[in-house]
């Protein structure tokens, strides 16, 4: 079997299965085999179509698809998308329902092909589209009667899953009443009939009116029984015994309040003669520890201290001088310029003091250094002593 004719072929074909097959005798000549070159093939006793219904049904339900939590459809919608053929009648039935039911809905017509080789990839373009606006509440999807030929592209797998995809409820009203395709497995409400799917998408208006008036009503009158059970309730209360002599209310409180004043006073009469022992105790006290004769006695002590001190300071001084004057003596004594004052000089050379003739040579300029000054000089010879070295 060729691909292009394969492509035809609805269900897939299992091991074991019995089909009846349409097609040609070859025969190859090379070898003299014998082939049959299929053009189509159906299972035997079942139509290809319902075969082919039947394993994406227990495909998408083996994925659970059918399984998934439904979404609510709104009560009160706003924008209904309605994806169908519009020279149908499935449209003029639905715009009929909604306008008898709802007519404040607004009704959006998203064309789509419903039968034939294009109406799959139609529908699931549709629903992209409809995705693609965030204002609609619901949306169905649908198409009339006809036979499993032209109710197919509701089952085929591609529009199933865009279905699924739809973040927004999805009715589905596919033929009548007795015809059931993937699509109404997978939306999230099934109708039997494009105006019954119209009914389940719009509340009916006047009902809701009624219910708005029945529920007014209610209220207007639990509003006028509670009224009057306040009223009668405060009518009480005046009449009462208390409200009438309303000095009744504070007679205990202001007995109660005499008796605190009065135990007030007493209390603050005890504690104040308490202070006052507290504070005649406190000056006698302060009497006896009085600290003006021990400040006139520590006054005494530091004159004398003070005095001491300054005769300590005097003597330090002196012996401090003294020697100090002793020991600039010893430094005279010690200091070269005292034994230069004698006629003694050093001799320096290039700015080093020379202690040695063996560091001179002849005509090496001298510094001459005496007790009042230096004087130039230049070595005209140089003689060593014997027995130094």
């Amino acid at each position: 079997m060729f691909q292009s004719n394969f492509k035809r072929v609805k269900f897939i074909p299992e091991e074991g299965m019995k089909v009846l097959l349409v097609g040609r005798i070859d025969l190859y000549e090379p070898n003299g085999t014998y082939q049959i070159n299929i053009e189509s093939m159906q299972p035997d006793g079942v139509g290809a179509l319902y075969e082919a219904y039947e394993q994406l049904k227990k495909k998408l339900a083996a994925e659970g698809l059918f399984a998934v939590e439904k979404k609510r459809i709104p009560r009160f919608p706003q924008k209904i998308a309605v994806i169908t053929s519009p020279s149908g009648a499935v449209i003029r039935d639905i715009m009929t329902t909604v306008k008898r039911r709802y007519p404040i809905a607004q009704l959006v017509l998203f064309p789509a092909v419903v039968q034939g080789e294009q109406a799959a990839d139609s529908l699931v373009g549709r629903l992209k589209e409809v995705t693609q606006h965030e204002d609609f509440d619901t949306v169905i999807i649908g198409r009339g009667g006809g036979s499993i030929e032209d109710l197919w592209p509701f089952n085929e797998e591609k529009v199933a899953r865009a279905i699924a995809a739809v973040k927004i409820p999805v009715i589905s009203s596919v033929g009548h009443e007795t015809d059931t395709t993937i699509a109404d497995l997978v939306a999230d409400l099934r109708a039997p009939t494009p105006t019954a799917a119209a009914e389940l998408a719009t509340p009916l208006l006047s009902d809701e009116i009624l219910k708005l008036k029945q529920q007014r009503l209610r209220l207007v009158q639990a509003m006028k029984t509670v009224l009057d059970r306040n009223e009668r309730q405060a009518a009480r209360q005046i009449d009462s015994y208390i409200f009438k002599t309303p000095a009744r209310l504070y007679e205990g409180y202001l007995q109660k309040l005499d008796f605190l004043n009065s135990k007030l006073e007493a209390a603050f009469g005890q504690e104040l003669s308490r202070v006052q022992r507290e504070q005649l105790e406190l000056n006698s006290r302060l009497k006896m520890v009085d600290p003006k004769p021990r400040l006139k006695r520590s006054g005494s002590i530091l004159a004398t201290n003070k005095q001491q001190l300054q005769r300590n300071m005097q003597l330090y001084l002196v012996a401090k001088k003294n020697e100090l004057a002793q020991q600039v003596s010893n430094l005279d004594v010690l200091s070269p310029l005292s034994v230069m004052g004698r006629g003694y000089s050093y001799v320096s050379h290039a700015g080093k003091i020379t202690k040695s003739v063996k560091n001179l040579d002849v005509d090496d300029k001298v510094v001459l250094h005496m007790a009042d000054g230096i004087a130039d000089a230049r070595i005209i010879d140089t003689k060593e002593e014997q027995g130094n070295e």
